[in-house]
């Protein structure tokens, strides 16, 4: 469908094309906000939004449609609008030094806290103050491939529709649910009334990872690259819990964190 977009023409769009100015808008968050799109560029993510999200209009150039011809036939199929654009229309709407040349006008992805968080829910990533949009991806594509249920972007997350945030969760945002919340301890309160233990991964906490049982239904929580989970985070969570260092390193990054903390709890849920 091309929802309010006028229909697509048979010429190539150049980067002063009304449809590539307002698709061009969408790399900022006001305007994302504004109209509940965004755009998903790369084979992956406009893949995974034609299997599992709401496409509105495919940009694609004559050497990405020669390249991914079967994904412009999968939108053709779909309804969605597919249209031709120059090279300098695409390093418009590419956040990127080197545009792929394919991206997706899509829907937001997000999610009511409750829809996302549910009894059924057997693990749940939760996002606090995390501002690195690589970070969040990066996180989302682990909760993804671990099998997690949902994740939840709490307090100053960034926006997972960014451009970064995108192209880092490698299509894994089209795959579960996504749900923003403000309010950190609103999103902790429904893990508890969903039985979910929460854990907050903390690097100066008593237990370690190793030693704690994570067969339980769990949600995870990670905070702020630089400076962590709030006390009152820390102290409104179940357990702190820290992954214990055996080398030299002072501290693992907030995404081989996650990695290695999720990845535990799917591994143990499983055994």
């Amino acid at each position: 469908m091309t929802g309010s977009f006028p229909r697509p023409g048979a010429d190539p769009f150049t980067e002063r094309t009304p449809r590539v100015v307002a698709a061009r808008k969408l790399t900022r968050r006001a305007e994302r906000d504004r109209t509940g799109r965004f755009l998903a560029e790369g084979a992956n993510a406009v893949e995974a939004a034609l299997a599992d999200g709401t496409v509105y209009e495919l940009f694609v150039t004559s050497r990405a449609a020669d390249q991914h011809a079967a994904l412009v036939d999968a939108a053709r199929a779909a309804g969605v609008g597919v249209s031709p654009i120059t090279d300098r229309a695409a390093d418009g709407l590419s956040e990127t030094v080197t545009p792929q040349g394919i991206v997706a006008v899509c829907a937001l992805l997000d999610r009511p806290l409750e829809e996302a968080v549910t009894p059924a829910a057997r693990l749940v990533v939760v996002l606090v103050d995390v501002a690195d949009p690589g970070n969040a991806g990066t996180v989302i594509r682990v909760a993804d491939a671990a099998g997690a249920d949902a994740v939840v972007l709490a307090g100053d997350t960034v926006d997972p529709h960014n451009g970064k945030c995108v192209r880092a969760a490698a299509g894994s945002l089209f795959h579960l649910p996504i749900a923003r919340v403000r309010d950190v301890h609103a999103a902790l309160a429904a893990c508890s009334g969903a039985g979910l233990k929460t854990f907050a991964a903390h690097g100066y906490a008593d237990a370690e990872l190793d030693r704690v049982d994570l067969t339980e239904p769990t949600a995870w929580v990670f905070g702020n690259e630089a400076h962590g989970l709030p006390a009152d985070v820390l102290d409104r969570a179940d357990l702190a819990v820290r992954i214990p260092l055996y080398g030299r390193a002072e501290s693992l990054n907030l995404a081989t964190a996650a990695a290695v903390c999720v990845y535990t709890s799917a591994l143990a849920a499983r055994r």
